[in-house]
């Protein structure tokens, strides 16, 4: 069950405005018809007064609104569905995604493998919503994030939020936040804003601290491919591959939140390249759960106690990550860029970028799996690996998406050839975002593990993991930044 039964320790968390706990419940108080996130500032209600419900959706279902005070609508999302593979962890990350807005819920079902009802039956058991209230709320959250923050038209905002009407659009916000649109903006610190450069929206990310930037920009950065990332002006940009066009993201690292700005061909992909960002970064993990559990290895504990809060660096395309993994097999950082740059300047689609040095989209699977073998400058092995790997990809064989199922996924990974247990377990950390996904064959993992008198050899050092779980990504995190690697280090 989840954290909103335990009535007693949600009075607690709201008593003390834990932070923490934001985005895990939220309370709904009977008195107000109002619901807050836990840390919110007004004095709490008296507990008799309070009631808890798992998600936001859950809540205005329930015929409560917004606080305008807390705004729970723009808390992090919940670290449950980053720590769990199950059917309704997989269907939030879709919803999330957007694929309820794209092909509505028999699209999201057949993505799953079950009927509608099963989903919708589970959803309603676990949320108190079922995908459409779900799917609702997110786009009740992403209009108030443009009415509050950019200068876009109404009509613009709620073609972009992926309402289907206007009347909708205008209905739903009064309904969530009890004011209408133009009053949303009004009451907006500032007003309204005026618009980036080049036409891009400014938005804030929030996340829970504690956050290190330092291993998770600094191993995008380190790793970025030439014409699809680089990092420019304290940001890291990359060009996106969405569902209606093409995107490019700037993400800059701030104390409270990830200043995020993103130029889109299409603005009905604002929700899923925010989505992509935020898992991109790895925003929803809870750290303090993560660092608490760590730190229970007295070797671990004095790593976690000099730099917490490390996330695991993910990526915005599961496939193209795959495809770079089997690149980056036995090569160096920089020869891994390489072969991936070429494959870039090929086969990329591309783009304009006025504000930078992007010029390209990463190639799709489609576009990879026509390429000719021969003309792929790797060895013979590895370029068989690549083309059964894009094939595969091409075909719908082999399906690599935030709704995969983590331990299934890298069963299929582990019977292609040319796939170890380090290329399947690397997919599955960044790519698939398992958090227990460990490499205990990994040179830097065996070094740290050296110098740290952690055992050293894969069979022990898994066993002496076990420990760490279900944590075990972010334990690599941690072991791979005692190297003075590039990874490691916010660049300059």
């Amino acid at each position: 069950m989840g954290m909103h039964t335990d009535t007693e320790r949600c009075v607690r968390a709201v008593r003390s405005k834990d932070a923490r706990f934001d985005g895990w419940f939220f309370t709904a108080v009977l008195t107000t018809r109002i619901y807050c996130r836990p840390s919110c500032p007004v004095v709490p209600p008296k507990p008799e007064n309070m009631t808890f419900y798992p998600s936001a959706a859950a809540c205005q279902q329930a015929g409560f609104r917004a606080c305008k005070r807390c705004r729970p609508d723009t808390s992090p999302g919940s670290p449950e569905w980053n720590r769990r593979a199950d059917l309704t962890a997989r269907a939030m990350r879709l919803i999330a995604d957007g694929v309820v807005d794209r092909d509505g819920v028999p699209g999201l079902a057949a993505r799953l493998g079950y009927s509608t009802r099963q989903i919708e039956r589970q959803l309603l058991a676990e949320l108190g919503a079922g995908p459409l209230a779900l799917a609702r709320a997110q786009r009740a959250q992403t209009a108030r994030l443009l009415i509050e923050t950019t200068p876009l038209p109404m009509a613009d905002i709620a073609f972009a939020a992926g309402f289907s009407s206007i009347r909708t659009f205008n209905d739903t916000v009064r309904e969530v936040f009890a004011l209408s649109p133009s009053e949303l903006r009004g009451r907006a610190p500032g007003g309204r804003t005026a618009s980036a450069p080049g036409g891009a929206l400014s938005l804030r990310l929030p996340f829970r601290t504690p956050l290190n930037p330092d291993n998770l920009f600094g191993h995008l950065a380190a790793t970025a491919v030439p014409g699809v990332e680089e990092w420019r002006d304290g940001a890291y940009r990359r060009t996106l591959r969405l569902p209606h066009g093409h995107g490019i993201a700037a993400l800059t690292p701030r104390p409270d939140h990830v200043a995020c700005r993103l130029t889109l061909s299409d603005l009905r992909d604002l929700t899923v390249a925010i989505s992509r960002c935020r898992r991109l970064l790895d925003l929803d993990a809870d750290p303090a759960a993560i660092d608490d559990q760590l730190r229970t290895d007295p070797l671990l504990a004095p790593l976690v106690d000099k730099a917490p809060g490390r996330r695991v660096p993910r990526t915005v395309d599961a496939a193209e990550f795959a495809v770079r993994a089997v690149l980056g097999q036995q090569v160096s950082t920089a020869a891994a860029r390489t072969h991936a740059a070429r494959l870039v300047t090929a086969h990329g689609e591309t783009i304009d970028d006025p504000e930078g040095g992007l010029t390209h989209l990463f190639p799709s699977v489609r576009a990879l799996a026509e390429v000719d073998p021969e003309a792929l400058a790797m060895p013979r092995t590895r370029r068989a690996t690549l083309t059964t790997l894009v094939r595969h990809l091409a075909d719908g064989s082999l399906h690599l998406g935030v709704e995969s199922d983590w331990a299934d996924t890298r069963a299929r990974l582990l019977a292609l050839p040319g796939f170890g247990p380090w290329t399947a377990d690397v997919i599955a950390m960044r790519a698939l975002g398992d958090p227990d996904a460990f490499l205990p064959t990994d040179l830097g993992i065996r070094r740290a593990a050296r110098e740290l008198g952690l055992p050293s050899t894969p069979a022990a050092l898994t066993a002496r993991a076990a420990a760490w779980r279900p944590w075990r990504a972010y334990a690599v995190q941690y072991l791979w930044a005692t190297d003075s690697h590039p990874i490691n280090f916010l660049p300059v």
